[in-house]
C-alpha cells in the first residue's frame, strides 16, 4: 500500500458530489480551514480538520506514510478537467491567426484553404511518434496548470488511417503519462477535400467503416460532430451521433458556435453527454438542456476571444439551471492555449460567473462532461487523489493573481507530479 498524508491546508476548497451541478448550486463550494487529506493507493480515504484526520489515524494505528506535506499558507482544489481538447496535432497556423486579427473570419479563412484542413495535411503527414512526441509536450504544459484529466479528440485526420493513428496514440499517452485522457472520435470535424461535394459519402463512410473499427479496438469513448454552417447540418449531425449511440459510443457535440443550427437541442433530446461551444445558443435551447438536465454546457472562452466573437451566455444557462463546465477548446486554429488562467479571467470578467461557479465549471462538471464526476471533480473520500496546491492561502486567488499560474503543487491519483 502506498500512501500521502497532507496537513494543514490554509483552505480546501471543493464542489462536492458525484453528478454534474446544475444553476446557482454551482455556487456551493465546501470549504475546510486548517485541512488535511489522507490518500491510500491513490485513492482519498479521509478528508477534514488537520488534527481530526490526525486523530482518526492514530485510532486506525496508522503511523507511517510515504509522503507527508505540509500545505500550510497554501490552498488546495481539485485537479482541473479540460473537458474539450484537440491538443493532438501537427502543424501551426500562425499566418492564419493573424490574417483573423486583422479581420479576416472564420468562414472566410476555410474557404481561401485555411482552418481545419490546413492542419489536416500536416498530420496526416505525421508519424505516430512525431504525434505521440507533441501530444507529450502539450500535455506536460497542462500538469504546470493544474490539469489533471483532459479530453482528446482525433479529427485532423478525416480519413480512417489517420484518425485511427491519432486514437491509438491518445491511447498510448492515456497510459504513458500521469493524465487521464477521455478519448473522443471526431472525425465530423469537417468534411475532407477528397469528399467536397459529397458529404453524405464522408458520412457514410464514418458510420460504415471507422465507427466499427473504432468500437472493435475500443480506441475512444465519445463520438463528437461539428453541427454548424459550413460543416454538418442538424440531419447529418443526428444520423452519425444515433449510428455511434447505436454502437455503444457516448455522444458529445460542437454545437450553435458559428451559426445557431439547433445544435443545443439535438444535444439536449439525444442526451448527449455534453454540448460545447454554444457561443450561438437560443433561449429557448437554453430551456431545453435545463429541463432534460442530462448535458453539460460546455462553454470555451478562450475561442471566443481569440475568434473575437461575443462570449457563450454563461449567466443565462446558469440562471436557467444548467449545468455548465469550462474548457480550453486547446487547438491550433482558433484558440492556440491551454491557460486555466486565462479560462479563468474570461469567466469572471467577461461571463460574469462567481469564483466558486468558474470552480465547479472547472472540475466536478468538466468531470461530467467526460463522464468521470462519480471518481473525479472533488476532493471527497472514494474519489481518486488527484488534487492542485496554490502558492496562496485562498481559492479566490485563481482570479485575483490575474492571468498568472499559481499552481505550486499537482498531485494525481496519490503522487506528487509536479512542483514549483
Amino acid at each position: 500500500m502506498s500512501n500521502l498524508l497532507v496537513i494543514h491546508v490554509d483552505q480546501i476548497a471543493t464542489p462536492v458530489g458525484k453528478t454534474m451541478k446544475h444553476g446557482l448550486a454551482m455556487d456551493d463550494i465546501q470549504i475546510t480551514t486548517d485541512g488535511a487529506i489522507y490518500v491510500e493507493d491513490g485513492i482519498i480515504v479521509n478528508v477534514g480538520k488537520t488534527d481530526e484526520v490526525l486523530t482518526q489515524l492514530r485510532i486506525k494505528g496508522i503511523s507511517d506514510f510515504d509522503e507527508v506535506i505540509d500545505a500550510k499558507g497554501q490552498a488546495v482544489v481539485p485537479g482541473f478537467v479540460d473537458s474539450h481538447t484537440h491538443f493532438l496535432y501537427a502543424g501551426y497556423r500562425v499566418e492564419e491567426f493573424y490574417a483573423r486579427v486583422s479581420g479576416s473570419s472564420y468562414m472566410e479563412i476555410m474557404n481561401n484553404g485555411g482552418g481545419i484542413q490546413a492542419t489536416v495535411d500536416s498530420t496526416r503527414e505525421a508519424t505516430e511518434e512525431e504525434l505521440k512526441a507533441l501530444g507529450m509536450s502539450r500535455l506536460n504544459e497542462m500538469i504546470e496548470q493544474g490539469v489533471t484529466t483532459v479530453e482528446g479528440k482525433s479529427g485532423y485526420g478525416l480519413d480512417t488511417e489517420t484518425e485511427l493513428r491519432q486514437l491509438r496514440v491518445l491511447q498510448e499517452l492515456n497510459f504513458s503519462q500521469p493524465l487521464d485522457i477521455a478519448i473522443t472520435y471526431l472525425g465530423a470535424h469537417a468534411v475532407p477535400l477528397e469528399f467536397q461535394n459529397d458529404a453524405a459519402g464522408y458520412l457514410k463512410l464514418m458510420i460504415e467503416e471507422i465507427l466499427p473499427k473504432i468500437k472493435k479496438e475500443k480506441l475512444a469513448e465519445f463520438v463528437d460532430v461539428f453541427c454548424d454552417e459550413g460543416v454538418f447540418d442538424y440531419k447529418q449531425s443526428q444520423e452519425l451521433l444515433v449510428a455511434a449511440k447505436n454502437l455503444g459510443f457516448k455522444v458529445k457535440m460542437h454545437a450553435d458556435e458559428i451559426a445557431n443550427l439547433n445544435g443545443a437541442e439535438l444535444a439536449a433530446n439525444i442526451q448527449a453527454t455534453s454540448a460545447d461551444h454554444l457561443i450561438k445558443i437560443s433561449s429557448e435551447e437554453i430551456t431545453q438542456l435545463s429541463e432534460k438536465k442530462q448535458t453539460v454546457a460546455t462553454l470555451l472562452p478562450c475561442t471566443a476571444f481569440c475568434l473575437q466573437e461575443n462570449f457563450a451566455p454563461a449567466r443565462e444557462l446558469i440562471d436557467s439551471d444548467c449545468a455548465v463546465a469550462l474548457a480550453s477548446d486547446y487547438n491550433p486554429g482558433s484558440s492556440f492555449t491551454c491557460s486555466i488562467p486565462l479560462i479563468i479571467a474570461l469567466a469572471t470578467f467577461k461571463m460574469q460567473m462567481t469564483m466558486g461557479e468558474v470552480l465547479t465549471a472547472l472540475t466536478l462538471n468538466g468531470a461530467a462532461a467526460v463522464n468521470a464526476a462519480e471518481k473525479k471533480g472533488s476532493i471527497e473520500v472514494g474519489k481518486d487523489a488527484d488534487f492542485v496546491f496554490l502558492k496562496y492561502p485562498d481559492y479566490r486567488y485563481l482570479m485575483y493573481n490575474t492571468g498568472i499560474n499559481v499552481v505550486k503543487k499537482v498531485v494525481k491519483s496519490g503522487k506528487l507530479v509536479f512542483e514549483k
